[in-house]
């Protein structure tokens, strides 16, 4: 049974962190603040470790960050040197507040705190060896799995750094992560760059770390750079200081992050989502025109793409739909008719807008094609005289092994049928998709390349020949999704 309101792919989680020389200032207020511009990031869970001399203290909870995080909640974190926090996106429900993040740890050598965006390719299998060697894990998440490789690995290194530095060398995947010891803040970008991270800076003494700028942007930092793929930055009483020695690839970041996961107010790698989501658009009026009175855009990510195929084609842009802000990605509602509900609650068109017109509307995916359809039949309910529909990517073809929780082919429409046949079944009188070679264009001055697989078939590093389950998701309960 799907638990989605929207048959959306969703980019899994978003991480802040700070470290603070002065420790005058109110690092989990900023790290609240920061998490609160991440929420797009992820619905289910949040949680915030700070650090005071070494002592840790951590708020976590399932729920959105303004429900998790009370002024009361937030004053019991008090004042410290360095705090991270995290939101979490799951693609099954998410049933107890062990899943969220971040994890704190004890070791022999002290103690630590680890948050993380992404997926390990090779997850399953570092599990099943830490278990059958006599490993305890108490969630299924991967960032519990990651905290027990650098555990391990600190019982021989001289340093923290040094032992995430010979643990990013087992990973393979996707993980842009902050790891938190007493003294040091740790920020590490996988070898192949596939989610962002970026530090910034809020005057000389306090160093900032985020999977978007947006983040920033709410606490009066200053963007420095990305992280290089590859690359593990140490913030400590000296400064910061990098370490490149899985550095070298130039990065292939996923490119759903401009089409649809980040803000369109934040940079990634280099190049504006807002102004990557118009060029999209654009590039989708030149490869499908149609004559046309009116372009509209599903909210949000639909919004600037559309604008863009209105600026491109000369067809007016307007207003199609009304969104309900209170309602979130994940509405859960247990019956076909519940759901459809949902929509309305959440969507509602404009009818003064279409009534009567030949309608270009614009999203940026499709997946199953379910949400579609009904966005379709509620134009044409408010009066569209033709629905021409526009997608700002595209087919997905092929799973996501990175994090984002994109369905197995069999569940993908357009791997079970044609373009017109997709026409067809939501309802519309043309579809039109941007095409592989455009939507390698639309990040312009991205210093990175980008991972298109789900559109191809093809990653940037090897993969399984099917997409793996987690074997271990009984252990929290969860259920998996349509």
């Amino acid at each position: 049974m799907c638990h989605c309101l929207s048959e959306k792919p969703h980019e899994a989680c978003g991480v802040f962190g700070v470290y603070d020389r002065s420790g005058e200032n109110d690092v989990a207020l900023e790290t609240y603040l920061a998490l609160y511009a991440l929420q797009h990031r992820g619905q289910e869970a949040c949680g915030i470790v700070v650090n005071e001399d070494g002592v840790m203290r951590s708020h976590r909870d399932l729920g959105l960050v303004p429900d998790v995080f009370s002024r009361d909640v937030l004053e019991r974190l008090g004042n410290g040197q360095i705090a991270i926090g995290h939101v979490l996106y799951a693609a099954a429900p998410v049933k107890s507040r062990s899943s969220a993040q971040p994890l704190r740890i004890s070791h022999s050598k002290g103690s630590m705190a680890l948050c993380m965006n992404g997926a390990l390719v090779n997850g399953n299998a570092l599990r099943e060896e830490f278990e059958s060697a006599g490993a305890i894990f108490h969630t299924n998440s991967e960032a519990e799995i990651i905290s027990y490789l650098i555990t391990r690995e600190r019982l021989r290194a001289p340093s923290i750094e040094a032992a995430v530095e010979s643990a990013v060398g087992d990973l393979r995947g996707a993980f842009s992560m902050l790891i938190m010891s007493p003294q040091k803040l740790i920020a590490v970008r996988d070898p192949w760059g596939f989610h962002p991270l970026c530090m910034g800076k809020i005057g000389e003494d306090k160093i900032v770390f985020a999977s978007e700028t947006c983040a920033f942007d709410s606490i009066g930092a200053t963007f420095v750079r990305d992280l290089e793929p590859g690359e593990i930055v140490v913030a400590d009483r000296e400064g910061e200081r990098s370490i490149r020695t899985h550095c070298g690839n130039k990065g292939t970041v996923c490119v759903f992050e401009y089409v649809y996961f980040a803000r369109p107010d934040s940079v990634v790698d280099g190049a504006s989502v807002h102004l990557a989501r118009q060029r999209a658009g654009a590039f989708l009026a030149l490869e499908h025109p149609v004559q046309a009175d009116v372009v509209v855009g599903v909210p949000d990510s639909g919004l600037d793409a559309a604008l863009g195929f209105a600026r491109q084609s000369g067809i007016p842009y307007g207003v199609g739909f009304i969104k309900n802000r209170y309602v979130g990605r994940t509405f859960i509602q247990p019956t076909q008719k519940q759901r459809e509900d949902a929509v309305n609650i959440k969507l509602n068109p404009m009818a003064e807008t279409v009534r009567g017109k030949r309608v270009v509307l614009v999203d940026d995916s499709i997946v199953r094609g379910t949400t579609s359809a009904r966005i379709v039949r509620r134009l044409r309910a408010a009066g569209a005289a033709e629905v021409h529909m526009r997608i700002s990517s595209p087919p997905f073809i092929g799973p996501c092994y990175f994090g984002t929780d994109i369905d197995s082919k069999d569940k993908l429409i357009a791997c079970r049928m044609t373009q017109e046949e997709i026409a067809k079944e939501i309802g519309v009188d043309s579809l039109g998709y941007l095409s592989v070679e455009d939507v390698r264009k639309i990040a312009c001055g991205a210093h990175t390349d980008f991972c298109i697989g789900c559109f191809t078939g093809k990653y940037p590093i090897d993969v399984p020949e099917t997409k793996p389950e987690n074997k271990f998701e009984h252990k929290i309960g969860h259920t998996s999704e349509e």
